[in-house]
């Protein structure tokens, strides 16, 4: 009875092996799957922090504005400029400035200041390359602000 049993146990001694290699193989591909899902996080995750730095800095610049308000039509920015406009002096320039160098923290960062002194409003828009963290190649963000007196 006991030779009879034994060719019996001598195949299912290779069986355990081959159901720990089909663990191993469904483990690692869920290992994959979870370290995807890092990868697309941390991505989202610096896109979000891009664009919550870009809302800072341009509603730095419209406060800037608001406690300049005799300079505010001086405040004028083509996006690309490396300085302030000519009008821009003192106060003015130092804020452009101090601007445009808080604005290169961001990959390819860039800004421009449009002023409608007739209807006192203010377009203030941070551009920079999200490509890096999944996002566009040129994404912006744009923030429209009245000065002045809002009557």
């Amino acid at each position: 009875m006991t030779t009879a049993a034994m060719p019996s146990l001598r195949h299912q001694c290779g069986l355990s092996m081959i159901e720990v290699l089909v663990a191993i193989v469904i483990l690692s591909v869920g290992l994959l799957g979870v370290a995807g899902l890092q990868a697309a996080s941390l991505r989202a995750s610096h896109s979000a922090f891009y664009r919550a730095q870009a809302a800072q800095f341009a509603a730095d610049m419209a406060e800037r504005m608001r406690a300049n308000l005799g300079q505010a039509a001086n405040y004028e920015l083509h996006l690309g400029a490396s300085g302030p406009a000519a009008g821009c002096t003192g106060v003015c320039a130092a804020d452009v400035l101090d601007w445009l160098t808080r604005l290169r923290t961001l990959p390819a960062g860039a800004g421009s200041i449009a002023v409608d002194t007739v209807n006192q409003t203010v377009t203030i828009v941070v551009q920079w390359d999200d490509s890096r963290a999944g996002g566009a190649s040129n994404a912006a963000y744009t923030v429209v602000t009245r000065l002045g007196n809002t009557n």
